[in-house]
């Protein structure tokens, strides 16, 4: 992942991200960031009214993706992640032209997952859109040399996800669809293309051999967000924890009722306080 230095003079900056996704997928990240820096003031956008990126044409993504982004740097953030890998595939380039501070993205952790594999070997859970994506196709050739790389999308997985349904019996039934063929045929690594797959980890594993690793990139992401902030010279607030402020393009009681069903499926969130922000605004 490539940052842009965007520091133009000295004065100190205090650091505030801005994470966004097409609904609560991207909450495996800022569960991940917040880990790493409890202090660290996290706004999150759910962009749900366009939900899912992943089945949208990567132009119309690509427009919605700039306003969502031009919206949190109105609000005050100081770095943007941008943790979808639909959204990154589509417009990370624009974002990082056009916008005046530092963007991370999000891509499939194929590397890892080629690393990880003693069989040469690897699945790629995807949505439909990062499959097609150019994103996908320069790090499988960059990194997948030699390397038999199945990627599977996966319609309307996400869309349970996005509902709380992550022990559904669909949810089994679809990863165990996906990835019975190739684990049968040598695969020994799956890669997560999705965030929203991070909470369906457990029943990913519990369909999968034992020796068959599984790669999410949200640790990754909130890794190199934090190095970005150190480089950029970006100060982290001491002191506890405060609640991650978020808001909602959608339906804000569907959106509540999806988190409340991870959690009493057994997934750690932070404390999410929901506000309104500032209107997304986009080109006509």
């Amino acid at each position: 992942m490539q940052v842009q230095n965007h520091r133009e003079d000295t004065h100190t900056v205090l650091a505030q991200a801005g994470i966004f996704d097409s609904g609560l997928g991207g909450l495996t990240v800022v569960r991940a960031l917040r880990e790493r820096a409890p202090s660290l003031p996290i706004f999150y956008m759910a962009d749900t009214a366009r939900f899912p990126y992943g089945e949208r044409m990567a132009e119309e993504v690509e427009e919605r993706v700039v306003a969502v982004g031009q919206s949190l740097v109105d609000r005050g953030c100081t770095i943007l992640v941008v943790a979808c890998n639909t959204a990154s595939s589509a417009a990370l380039d624009r974002l990082r032209a056009e916008l005046p501070v530092p963007i991370v993205g999000m891509e499939p952790p194929l590397k890892p997952a080629v690393a990880e594999s003693m069989t040469g070997k690897v699945i790629v859970l995807t949505t439909v859109g990062t499959a097609k994506g150019d994103r996908l196709a320069r790090l499988e050739a960059e990194h997948a040399m030699g390397v038999m790389v199945h990627t599977v999308p996966m319609p309307g997985l996400a869309d349970l996800i996005e509902n709380g349904l992550v022990r559904d019996q669909r949810v089994f039934t679809m990863l165990d669809d996906a990835t019975r063929g190739p684990v049968e045929s040598g695969a020994d690594a799956v890669a997560l293309g999705c965030t929203h797959y991070g909470f369906i980890e457990v029943v990913l594993r519990s369909v999968l051999p034992d020796h068959v690793a599984v790669i999410d990139a949200a640790d990754a992401v909130a890794r190199r967000t934090l190095a970005v902030l150190s480089e950029e010279g970006q100060l982290l607030t001491t002191g506890s924890p405060q609640p991650i402020n978020y808001d909602v393009t959608g339906n804000r009681q569907d959106f509540s009722v999806a988190i409340g069903r991870l959690r009493e499926m057994g997934e750690f969130l932070p404390d999410l306080v929901d506000i309104r922000a500032l209107p997304i605004k986009e080109e006509r």
